[in-house]
């Protein structure tokens, strides 16, 4: 029967703490896979660790003060407490003070645990015997109930290992001293009993890659080497903290939609993004990108007083008028006098905190752990950005009136994002936006320099510089004189926009660089603004992004929630729906997903190129319908190749990937994931690759993988066949094994079923040669039906199609001990993982290898 967790929900407040409410899963009857267990270091009052382990669709827990020893001799005090419900294995955070074990949560170790007997009778009797496969944790253990009474009515509880080979004498080797990690996010809990990192945190967005360097690497054609794969430095497995990191951008709207709005005041100053290092040196950043550091040095040292470190913050360098309120020409001469030490900073978000990636947390967590770290190291110069609790139009006409630019609306519970998003909105009290500067005219009167600018926007659609007016007021004598002189340097002949403009004859034209802010009436159906007044330089923004802004409706709004607005065409393939977001974990977006793979087509296209392709498709993205198309029929995919149907006469054509407009054109109709076959176009009877698919119980923690991969490679060694490795993008490990095209598909299929087979026989603890999740509880399946006519693997580079969209990625041998996860890569990170590269881990692949009879007698299997 199911377990309760009544108590479990009676102590906390779920509108309060981050906790998953409980909700018992059920009690399994025959699993299809092992059963879980977690160990949770908990700084809450007094330091702790949580052993729990999976029982009758519950987490049973105990308290363990000292943590697990890997010495029999110890025998650690366990206090029972209430279950807690399977969703909370994944937990890691904040528990607010004030709640139910107020204080931080890291998960210290994960994995399986396999009873011995019955388990629910031995729970019962008070003496449960298991095994762990943990990623730390590992061997044979008791739990044991005392008679003995702690406080209240709990349960007490020791907990012993077993003397087998994984015990270890205290003295030796301390696991909690030496592995003190999370096995999630690297992070630590350190003396103070706060989370801390110990490895940087993985980024979700980056710039487009590099493209593939070293012999053979971009062309497919691999090296002559028979060496293997290539020998280059080991590196540590963890991403790299991000260097940079994009600003969220707010979309401009006439009012904001139904739903729950957060309002804060729209500052009129510079965006700043703040980074501390992993030394704690602080970086500030302009929305382009420019560091400012230099210039900002008194609010530098106020942010280095927060002491953070691997830590991204995000806000507005304001100055105040006499009123209180921000003025972005008091700002401008503050900056052009030097006079910056006065500058405040309104702080609103915190995408990262001590390599911890909290961009995926609701805003309102992300906000208050801002809020008390501010709290907690109060600066003149740094302030915190308040909500309003108000109806909207009550704070727009508040702001209005007190001459603010408008408010920042934000939904309630969104993630951070890296570029423009319906999840913010901005709410303008005047129309007021930036242009490029184009051009000037003759000075008329008294005025000397020039008589007004001449504006320019982009165009959205075609991108485009459009002409959008002129302004002549807003300026001072002075500040003509200095605008006057930067424009004299960027002067040109031609003029740098299409079509009529008034007065052009006598324009000078400049160079479309600088970028000014202008408050306006309203645009005329012509494209221009009317009644304009000039308010300042802006140096934070590049020209190249100036567009016209045109607030949405609150129904457009809700059209476009959280999605980046790509529109025209793709290496020259036009993308329909693209705001469409294919993977809500994410926030990608069906256009996204085409650049992404445009931008990666010179690394996966040696892998489709010369090769029938399977595609899956997920026209309604990841949580949708999806399914394999492997003939071409009637689905008019745009410059995709057909293979002669003479090659399979009983079937349709088949499809081949060969180009970037093919690629581009799968993704449009719908395709999210790539799968090659292990034969060339030309012959699709000789195989000339041999897939070992190392796929687990998903319980299993990932260092049974790792060493699961390296076992079968032991064998492959032995065997003198030469392999290559890629992650799956899922759970598993990919081993590649090359073969000249001098085997049939039975062979090719037998040999790898012999491979399965023998890793079975030999580690039947380990692995299964059997399919069916029911026969890999707790094991390892090496799937050897890849291996066949017809089958197909997903092939590197390509994206899965599961929630993050990970990606399948090649990996040399050196780099696997530090591999964290077969989906650690995704289309997030992976242009920061091959710009890192210093050469294609394939490059050395070839297809030279034979199989050949003392392979199958070392095997001990007959050749078919």
């Amino acid at each position: 029967m199911p377990r309760p967790l009544t108590e479990y929900n009676r102590k906390r407040d779920f509108k309060k703490t981050r906790e998953p409410p409980g909700q018992s899963a059920g009690h399994r009857g025959a699993p299809d896979t092992a059963l879980s267990f977690v160990i949770q270091k908990h700084a809450a009052r007094n330091l702790h660790y949580d052993f729990r382990l999976e029982l009758d669709g519950t987490l049973v827990s105990w308290a363990v003060p000292k943590g697990p020893s890997l010495d029999p001799a110890d025998k650690r005090l366990a206090v029972h407490v209430e279950d807690h419900p399977l969703s909370y294995g994944n937990f890691e955070g904040s528990i607010p003070k004030g709640q139910y074990g107020g204080g931080d949560v890291i998960v210290w170790d994960r994995g399986i645990w396999q009873p011995h007997g019955d388990p629910a009778k031995a729970y019962r009797d008070g003496k449960l015997k298991f095994t762990l496969v943990g990623e730390k944790l590992a061997g044979d253990w008791t739990l044991v109930r005392t008679r003995l009474r702690g406080s209240g009515d709990k349960e007490q509880w020791l907990l012993i290992k077993e003397r087998d080979g994984e015990a270890r004498p205290a003295g030796e080797y301390d696991v909690l001293a030496e592995r003190p990690e999370s096995v999630l996010s690297e992070t630590l809990i350190d003396a103070s009993g706060k989370r801390v990192a110990s490895g940087p945190a993985t980024p979700r967005k980056a710039a487009a890659p590099a493209k593939p360097t070293g012999k053979g690497a971009a062309t497919g054609r691999k090296s002559p080497s028979d060496k293997g794969p290539s020998k280059r430095r080991k590196p540590s497995g963890k991403t790299a903290f991000p260097q940079t990191l994009s600003p969220q951008l707010a979309t401009l709207a006439s009012q904001p939609p139904e739903g729950n709005w957060l309002y804060e005041i729209k500052f009129d100053g510079y965006r700043l993004m703040i980074r501390f290092d992993a030394r704690g040196k602080v970086t500030l950043f302009t929305r382009n990108g420019h560091d400012w550091s230099h210039r900002l040095a008194a609010q530098c040292k106020a942010l280095a007083s927060l002491k953070l470190k691997n830590t991204w913050l995000d806000g507005e360098l304001v100055v105040l008028n006499e009123d209180g309120m921000p003025d972005f020409q008091a700002l401008q001469n503050a900056f052009d006098a030097s006079h910056t030490g006065d500058m405040l900073l309104y702080l609103f978000d915190m995408p990262f905190l001590s390599g911890e990636d909290l961009r995926q947390q609701p805003l309102e967590a992300r906000r208050q752990t801002l809020e008390q770290l501010l709290a907690a190291h109060e600066h003149p110069l740094l302030r915190f950005s308040e909500t309003f609790e108000a109806d909207y139009h009550s704070i727009f006409r508040s702001a209005c009136a007190m001459s603010l630019e408008g408010l920042i609306g934000k939904r309630a519970g969104s993630p951070y994002v890296s570029r423009r998003s319906a999840d913010w909105i901005k709410l303008k009290c005047k129309q007021r936006q930036e242009f490029v500067i184009i051009g000037f005219t003759e000075p008329k009167g008294s005025r000397s320099g020039f008589g007004s600018l001449l504006l320019g926007v982009h165009d959205g659609e075609q991108g485009e510089l459009r002409y959008a007016g002129r302004v002549g007021t807003g300026f001072s004598q002075v500040k003509i004189t200095e605008l006057h002189a930067q424009l004299k340097k960027l002067s040109r002949t031609s003029q740098p926009v299409g079509g009529k403009i008034p007065d052009a004859r006598t324009a000078t034209w400049v160079k479309p660089q600088l970028v000014c802010e202008v408050e306006f009436a309203e645009w005329t159906g012509s494209g221009v603004i009317r009644q304009p007044a000039f308010i300042a330089l802006r140096s934070d923004k590049p020209a190249e992004e100036i567009v016209r802004e045109e607030p949405m409706s609150a129904e457009q709004v809700e059209k476009v929630m959280g999605r980046r607005l790509v529109s025209g065409k793709v290496a020259g393939v036009k993308i329909s729906n693209a705001q469409r977001v294919i993977d809500e974990q994410s926030g990608f977006t069906k256009g996204e997903l085409a650049e992404f793979y445009a931008s990666i087509c010179e690394w996966i296209m040696p892998h489709l190129s010369g090769r029938p392709v399977s595609l899956l498709r997920a026209p309604d993205g990841v949580g949708g319908q999806q399914f394999f198309q492997k003939h071409a029929e009637k689905l008019a995919i745009p410059h995709i190749r057909h293979l002669d149907p003479e090659l399979d006469p009983d079937h349709q054509p088949y499809m081949e990937v060969n180009n970037i407009r093919a690629l581009v054109g799968a993704v449009q109709m719908g395709t999210i994931e790539f799968h090659s076959w292990g034969a060339r176009s030309t012959d699709l009877d000789q195989p000339d690759r041999i897939t070992l698919d190392l796929d687990p119980d998903p319980r299993l923690p990932w260092k049974s993988m790792l060493e699961a991969t390296e076992l079968v490679l032991a064998v492959l060694d032995e065997l003198e066949l030469q392999s290559w490795l890629k992650t799956s993008g899922g759970k598993g490990i990919h081993i590649i094994v090359p073969i000249a095209r001098h085997t049939d598909w039975e062979q090719a299929k037998a040999f790898s079923r012999a491979i399965s087979s023998f890793m079975a026989r030999q580690l039947p603890d380990r692995f299964t040669d059997k399919m069916g999740p029911r026969n890999r509880v707790g094991k390892i399946f090496i799937d050897y039906l890849r291996n066949q006519h017809g089958a197909s693997t997903v092939a590197a580079y390509s994206v899965r199609a599961r929630p993050g969209l990970p990606v399948s990625v090649p990996v040399s041998r050196e780099e696997l001990s530090g591999l964290r996860g077969a989906d650690q890569w995704h289309v997030g990170n992976l242009a920061q993982r091959l710009a890192a590269l210093d050469e294609d881990p394939w490059k050395d692949y070839h297809h030279r290898q034979r199989i050949r009879k003392e392979h199958w007698r070392q095997l001990n299997a007959k050749a078919p």
